[in-house]
């Protein structure tokens, strides 16, 4: 059961970074990992921290559009 929960925690956190830009991005990780540490083992939060870390440090493909003045 806790294998599933972390392979949903690191979809969301494929899902977040591939549709929000990178401050938003970390924001959600952030509440992911506050939620996640309440399901899951220690050693299992720790990949799941350390897999959210990897995802924060690349660019994100989200482009924040500029309006025109």
């Amino acid at each position: 059961m806790s294998e599933m929960l972390l392979t949903a925690c690191k979809e969301l956190i494929d899902d977040a970074k591939n549709g929000c830009a990178d401050l938003v991005f970390k924001d959600i990780c952030l509440e992911i990992l506050a939620r996640a540490k309440q399901v899951l083992e220690d050693a299992q939060f720790r990949e799941l921290s350390y897999y959210a870390a990897e995802k924060m440090k690349e660019k994100s493909s989200v482009r924040i559009a500029e309006l025109p003045i």
